[in-house]
């Protein structure tokens, strides 16, 4: 693991179990997507690309967002995507369950898809 993205992690530890908790398990789908895939410190935040960049973890100070700088264009079935850019969308984080209750998995997956 990049010595950057140690120290990031090391940092989001520091902040509290609950916001390390969320980073983790979203670190843990992203990467899980498939062979391929690459992450690094960009933005504040933890970027993960296959052939392009599909999302990011960025870590507020009461939430963590997983955000899709094409999430406009994907499909929202379950209504949970925020933002009004033209472009840019995420999911707003408070505690683990919101990870399922939001079905983040299904959304990394229709992103990886699209930066295919």
């Amino acid at each position: 693991m990049d010595k950057r993205i140690e120290a990031f992690l090391a940092d989001i530890r520091d902040r509290g179990d609950t916001q390390f908790a969320i980073v983790s398990r979203l670190r843990e789908i992203a990467l899980a997507c498939g062979a391929g895939i690459s992450e690094e410190i960009k933005y504040g935040g933890l970027l993960f690309s296959a052939a392009r960049p599909f999302c990011g973890i960025f870590p507020y100070s009461a939430h963590v967002t997983l955000e899709f700088s094409e999430g406009a264009a994907l499909p929202d079935a379950h209504g949970v995507l925020m933002g009004q850019g033209k472009a840019r969308r995420h999911i707003k984080m408070h505690c683990v369950s919101d990870i399922a209750a939001k079905h983040v998995a299904a959304y990394v997956d229709l992103a990886l898809r699209a930066a295919g």
